[in-house]
């Protein structure tokens, strides 16, 4: 190959990376590294402008290679890579460097550390870009249909929408007719349209529809292959049904938190809200005093979260209330009032003027139920209240559907910290999943109104078009691939493969490239070192193992590296940037596909280039989303600890994480404990012999 002419682009990101890091010194010492040919700075890189710039110098400066310094991969990647094709550049000879979610996000209150932090990701990236080989995507026909799971209104309006458009549906449903939650409500606000008719009249709509297949009384047993082609099997009565799709959309919803054993709870005198519902739907509400006590269930059912919907359930509930029996007196006890939007503000206003008395509580003061009383502190008037009641209705959270985790699983997509469905990126691709041609939409992404529900499964109906309207689409080069030269026929890489993907024949073992999910496992058990997994090569990973720890300028704290897999642990990494939870700069992160792309002998690499620790990231046992690459890294990195213990190094300087994309809290919790334990131990007996070759030496962290 042509020597490499990489240019560096580092962005600003507004404020988000400008504000916290010396972009121009970034900048500066990019310019410095081994075949960087040109760096600049830009305000927003992934701007047209910013686009604009990066074609530009591809064309004047003959860059064969690009690195952007800027956000995550995990939501640009895309973007860039698009933007040097159009430049004439194969878009594998793009390399993304993480230094707004990793850096100035998660260190916000140390500018010098966070931009040493990044000039070492910068370093890592252009080494990783010199050793980058230039790949070809795969054309794969599309199956012209979509199988959208669960039957509620996001389900039906999701359904309706793609068969509409051509495409022929399979609708599966679990229970044994359609509607969901919504058969159960009374009316729908703001047009007070009976809720049974409304749904009724989807489901014969979907019935009259001959590009809609409805399966009730079934579940989704069985889904295997990939984007535009996906092996489906729906378990109905005892038989497993096979088809094949193209996308897959996940509208299974949610359900009401059962408060057992909270405020009396008994569905009869002490009621939720959607069984009220029930009672005015059928005429049997006959109660005067009523009292509505808000936010049941996160605090007392351990369920951390807003559920957002229940304060609009209440002011509508009540105010249906009052029009039923214009005489009743209803009382709403809340913590604080969620009325988002115009509309619902204007709902808060009209139960106001009914004359709803509000009362406001503490968290810390609870309201209790004590026989025909309920007995609240008011926040406002400082004072104890004792309200009389005939019917107590108690507002609890959505909370996720039970079969959600084993359909987590089955599509390897990730939940949040609270279970609920978590979508690629909250803004750019909030009805996406990470893993490509599978949607999702309404509740089971989170609580959501009807309108927002039936919004949502408009956007991703409309998502899942971009992929079946198309006869083929290019999937990724990330596929493994073998040297028959080197191959012993020893048939461990068809053991581990979860996907069928290789075959080991007479001669040599094949890969099939559509079925290869690129995870990168078989490379590692391969004894002959005759797989490459295509731009994840040992080579490229141990570049940046080799320059990810030096120089160590940095000497009063802990150094490590953490190889994390792209779908959890390092998605993880991502939402603890979003969300700001701060932690040391003390750890660099490698993004590998999948934990079980990590060898025995990049661990030990990272060692003998001088870390005091190494972290392992992946995704919890049985969400791995290539099914068991995470077990096959726990084995690992088990058998290397054992083998630093030998050696005489401390075995817990090697840590294994799961972490879950959703949780964000939970990485950086982590990356704060291991700082903290690797301090503590001081620095790695190796660290010296790594040291004399770089700089002259200095006292060792923990040491004066």
């Amino acid at each position: 190959m042509e020597e490499a002419r990489i240019g560096v682009f580092v962005c600003h990101c507004g404020t988000n990376i400008g504000g916290f890091l010396d972009v121009p010194a970034l900048v500066e010492y990019a310019t410095g590294l081994p075949n960087v040919v040109f760096s600049q700075d830009g305000l927003y890189s992934c701007s047209e402008a910013g686009l604009t710039d990066i074609k530009k110098a591809i064309a004047e400066q003959k860059l064969n290679r690009v690195v952007v310094a800027s956000c995550t991969p995990r939501t640009h990647e895309a973007l860039f890579r698009r933007t040097c094709e159009e430049a004439g550049l194969n878009p594998y000879l793009f390399e993304f460097v993480n230094i707004r979610d990793q850096c100035s996000w998660v260190h916000m209150e140390e500018r010098a550390r966070a931009t040493g932090k990044a000039k070492d990701l910068i370093r890592m990236g252009v080494a990783r870009a010199r050793l980058l080989e230039p790949q070809e995507e795969i054309a794969v026909s599309v199956v012209p249909a979509a199988l959208v799971i669960g039957g509620g209104i996001a389900g039906v309006t999701c359904a309706l929408s793609l068969a509409n458009r051509g495409f022929k549906v399979t609708l599966v449903e679990r229970e044994k007719e359609l509607g969901g939650l919504l058969k159960n409500l009374h009316k729908l606000y703001p047009t007070q349209e009976d809720a049974s008719q409304f749904i009724e009249s989807k489901i014969e709509e979907v019935e009259k529809n001959r590009n809609i297949e409805v399966l009730t009384s079934a579940k989704v047993g069985e889904v295997k292959g990939f984007i535009g082609n996906y092996d489906v099997k729906v378990r109905q009565g005892g038989k497993d049904i096979p088809f094949r799709v193209g996308v897959i959309v996940v509208a299974t919803g949610a359900q009401e938190f059962k408060p057992i054993g909270m405020h009396g709870y008994d569905g009869v005198n002490v009621v939720t809200q959607l069984e009220l519902e029930r009672m005015l739907k059928e005429g049997r509400f006959n109660a005067v005093n009523v009292v509505m006590i808000q936010c049941v269930g996160p605090e007392e059912g351990n369920r951390n979260y807003c559920s957002g919907i229940c304060c609009i359930t209440a002011l509508k509930n009540a105010i249906m209330i009052l029009e039923t029996n214009p005489e009743a007196q209803v009382f709403i006890l809340y913590r604080d009032m969620q009325t988002y939007g115009t509309s619902h503000e204007e709902l808060y206003r009209k139960a106001r003027e009914k004359g709803i008395i509000f009362i406001e509580y503490s968290p810390l003061k609870p309201p209790v139920v004590n026989g025909g009383y309920v007995n609240v502190f008011d926040e406002l008037l400082g004072e104890e209240l004792q309200l009389t009641h005939d019917l107590i209705v108690l507002s609890t959270p959505m909370v996720p559907d039970p079969d959600t985790e084993e359909l987590a699983r089955m599509l390897k997509v990730p939940l949040d910290e609270n279970g609920f469905f978590l979508e690629a990126h909250v803004k750019l691709r909030p009805l996406d999943f990470a893993t490509d041609g599978v949607y999702i939409c309404g509740s089971a992404h989170w609580p959501s109104t009807v309108s927002e529900s039936i919004a949502q499964a408009y956007g991703a109906a409309s998502r899942a078009c971009t992929i079946l309207a198309k006869d083929h689409i290019e999937a990724e080069g990330i596929v493994a691939s073998v040297d028959p030269d080197r191959c012993i026929v020893c048939g461990n890489c068809e053991a581990v493969c979860e996907f069928g993907a290789i075959r080991v024949g007479r001669g040599a073992a094949e890969v099939n490239p559509l079925l290869c999910k690129g995870c990168g496992t078989c490379s590692v058990e391969c004894p002959a070192m005759a797989i490459t997994m295509r731009h994840f090569t040992d080579d490229q990973i141990s570049s940046m193992i080799d320059v990810a720890l030096e120089p160590m300028s940095d000497r009063d704290e802990p150094k490590a590296l953490a190889l994390f897999c792209n779908w959890c642990a390092y998605a993880g990494a991502d939402m603890a940037g979003v969300s700001r939870f701060q932690y040391p700069p003390t750890v660099r992160i490698i993004r590998v596909m999948c934990t079980g792309r990590v060898n025995e002998r990049h661990i030990l690499q990272a060692f003998l280039s001088g870390a005091d620790g190494v972290l392992i990231g992946g995704c919890h046992p049985g969400d791995c989303h290539y099914v068991s690459g995470n077990l096959e890294a726990e084995a690992r990195v088990k058998r290397v600890r054992r083998l630093l213990g030998e050696a005489g190094l401390e075995a817990d300087r090697l840590r294994l994480e799961w972490v879950s994309a959703g949780e964000g809290r939970k990485l950086a919790d982590v990356m704060k404990d291991f700082s903290a334990h690797l301090k503590k131990m001081g620095p790695s007996p190796l660290r010296n012999v790594v040291q004399s070759r770089h700089e002259p030496e200095r006292a060792p962290f923990g040491e004066p």
